[in-house]
């Protein structure tokens, strides 16, 4: 209880501070500082994927501008020969303006990453606007386009459901628990039952040919992966485990030495945002950000 108290008050603590705490989990404000953790992981036989920080524009200016960094990340991946793709927020790309528009935006960056021989994954947002995200999926297949990839929040109820209705694309998944908070009509919330869910999902996809990209930091669905990986002997190709940059690096090290791992690597200047839906989620590191700034202040 004390420590979700303690998150809800991280927005009152000065963004300075804040950023200071956040700097493990963000790469840094430009492309180049995202290059580099990315050369630094590739060091150890990691790989990555990089988000351009920044979602939920409203204005088709701002949309365009996003569209645009987007297609510099990929032009950075191609020049550096990268272990990485690209994630990307639909809404940062104006899905939440006018859907056709976002569309075109998105169209434009996965067309432009196939040119380059370069992967997209269709980050997932709240659930507003799961249901586009994954039609603007279905619309990239049909219109022949490979390079394509989607989330899959367990946490959520009907992602079996999107599961099933998507296997005729033999998809390639990020599977993540969720942060954002929802509806217990439509999402699970208590932490064992999206436990469980994350497990009936994870099962799916390795028994039905998706490639699986098994994003968690949770100890009990990391050993459960490992086993349900052996038991079915299924090749370093078809999976890669998935971190989030900062988080768990110890156990993250262990897993490089018998699987595939990337990690997330955020950059730009849109860092609050996502600094704190990250402290929302680890309560343990909000604690820390906020002790220490009740430490400053009675100095």
């Amino acid at each position: 209880m004390f420590d979700k108290i303690i998150s809800k008050s991280i927005p009152f603590i000065p963004k300075p501070v804040v950023r200071i705490f956040a700097s493990k989990y963000i790469a840094g404000e430009e492309i180049t500082d995202a290059v580099n953790v990315t050369k630094d992981f590739q060091r150890i036989n990691g790989m990555t994927t990089i988000d351009v920080l920044g979602e939920y524009v409203s204005s088709k200016e701002q949309a365009l501008n996003e569209t645009a960094m987007q297609k510099m990340v990929i032009d950075a991946i191609e020049s550096e020969s990268l272990p990485t793709y690209l994630s990307v927020k639909p809404t940062s790309v104006g899905m939440g303006i006018d859907p056709d528009f976002g569309f075109t935006n998105i169209l434009e960056i996965v067309s432009y990453a196939s040119e380059k021989d370069v992967f997209v994954r269709l980050d997932m947002e709240n659930s507003p606007y799961t249901s586009l995200t994954l039609d603007y999926y279905k619309k990239l297949r049909e219109k022949g386009f490979e390079n394509i990839g989607f989330v899959i929040q367990a946490y959520l109820k009907r992602s079996m459901n999107d599961l099933v209705d998507l296997k005729g694309y033999q998809p390639n998944v990020r599977l993540c628990k969720g942060i954002y908070v929802e509806n217990p009509e439509i999402a699970y919330k208590e932490f064992t039952e999206i436990q469980e869910n994350y497990i009936k999902l994870l099962d799916f996809m390795l028994d039905n040919g998706y490639y699986t990209a098994i994003a968690t930091h949770d100890e009990r669905l990391i050993s459960y992966a490992e086993e349900a990986l052996k038991l079915r002997e299924t090749d370093r190709k078809d999976y890669e485990f998935q971190m989030l940059l900062g988080v768990r690096e110890n156990r993250r090290n262990k897993l490089l030495k018998h699987h595939p791992v990337r990690i997330y690597v955020p950059f730009g200047s849109d860092w609050y945002g996502y600094s704190i839906r990250r402290f929302n989620e680890n309560p343990e590191m909000a604690k820390t950000v906020a002790l220490s700034f009740i430490r400053f202040w009675n100095k």
